[in-house]
């Protein structure tokens, strides 16, 4: 029985044409013509005037945390639902994040909830856009105005997507991107900063490089770390770029075509085509097991792994972050969607180089568990 991964990236384009030229002609570091050449391609298809690429898209949420100047007891509303990095990138700076609970329908945070989060102490806004459909923007952008808020855009997983026609990463004072290889493009590792801000845009680049200045070069005013991203990185992203609306195509293809053969199985919930906003562009293919099954989203996975299909759970809730709980924080906190999301939700096979007749197999395996389980 053939395993089926959970992802694996489909890098049959320009990517070896490019890493040669890397190779041929000795620009493989951080200072090579790809990296500026990426940054500013990636930046316009969102359109955005300036891109800082970094080394991951951690790096580049802590890049922007730093670039805004969120500092001690400073708050910043976020979902709870989501990766810790972006509550990392606060709390290292001696932030707090304040959390909000998800949407039923698109998992993404509630945005009706974020003004009762409003302190003295709230800075910013951080909008995570997840697994396919986008955040609400206008109401955050609405909110964060009214409050004088700063609005930071996750949008790791939204490369070629849109809100109401317009690019995500596009919206609020900065945005990032990650090119982990699960996203629509990938470096392998790799990260990007996108603002329109000149000022703000100079200071992501001395971030990302050790607050080196410019002269003298060895002297620094403040401390940051080294989040360079590379030529030979820069050179996969190019010829992942150039096959971008390509690739949003397939994985909406593949959207549908799930959704079409699982359609008709009782006990699970999948993830709605489309809102009023955007269609999904299922950057992975997410399943909500129903009340009507007992067993959790890990046990499920690990029955399907049995069977040759690899999975992977949603995000677990920050307010439920051992490391956070083991500070005193969050302990009455509870989030009853967020955590019903993290306990029964998880993604199958869904990358780009899945072929149909794989597709079918995670079908019928699929199918097959959840019979067994009913």
């Amino acid at each position: 029985m053939d395993f089926i991964p959970v992802n694996e990236p489909l890098l049959n384009g320009n990517e070896k044409k490019y890493l040669c030229e890397c190779i041929d002609t000795g620009w493989i570091s951080s200072e090579g013509p790809f990296v500026k050449e990426f940054e500013e391609k990636l930046s316009a298809s969102v359109g955005r005037k300036y891109g800082i690429a970094v080394s991951n898209g951690t790096a580049a949420l802590e890049v922007a945390v730093q670039a805004l100047n969120i500092s001690e007891g400073d708050e910043v509303i976020m979902p709870t639902f989501t990766i810790i990095s972006c509550a990392m990138a606060v709390t290292k700076r001696g932030g707090i994040p304040v959390f909000v609970d998800s949407d039923r329908d698109t998992w993404n945070m509630r945005t009706d909830q974020i003004e009762s989060r409003i302190t003295s102490k709230t800075k910013a806004i951080m909008m995570v856009h997840l697994y396919g459909l986008p955040v609400n923007v206008d109401e955050v952008l609405s909110i964060a105005k009214k409050h004088h808020l700063k609005v930071f855009e996750d949008a790791a997983e939204m490369h070629g997507q849109t809100y109401k026609g317009k690019p995500c990463g596009s919206f609020g004072d900065i945005s990032i991107f990650s090119f982990y290889p699960n996203k629509h493009i990938t470096t392998g590792e790799g990260g990007m900063v996108v603002t329109d801000d000149e000022a703000l845009a100079e200071r992501c680049r001395s971030l990302r490089n050790l607050c080196f200045q410019r002269n003298p070069r060895y002297v620094h005013e403040e401390i940051s770390d080294n989040y360079r991203f590379t030529n030979l990185q820069a050179a996969v992203g190019l010829a992942q770029l150039e096959r971008l609306d390509e690739f949003v195509q397939k994985k909406r293809k593949m959207g549908r075509y799930y959704t079409e053969m699982l359609s008709d199985i009782k006990g699970v919930s999948l993830p709605i085509p489309k809102d009023s906003y955007a269609e999904n562009i299922y950057w992975v293919y997410g399943i909500l097991l129903d009340d009507s099954i007992e067993i959790d989203n890990r046990t499920m996975i690990k029955k399907l792994g049995e069977k040759g299909v690899g999975c992977r759970t949603f995000f677990w809730c920050m307010h439920e972050q051992p490391v956070y709980r083991e500070q005193g924080m969050y302990e009455n906190e509870h989030y009853p969607v967020a955590e019903t999301l993290a306990r029964k939700g998880f993604y199958i096979p869904s990358g780009l180089a899945l072929t149909e007749e794989q597709m079918s197999e995670v079908v019928r395996r699929l199918k097959e568990t959840l019979t067994e389980i009913l």
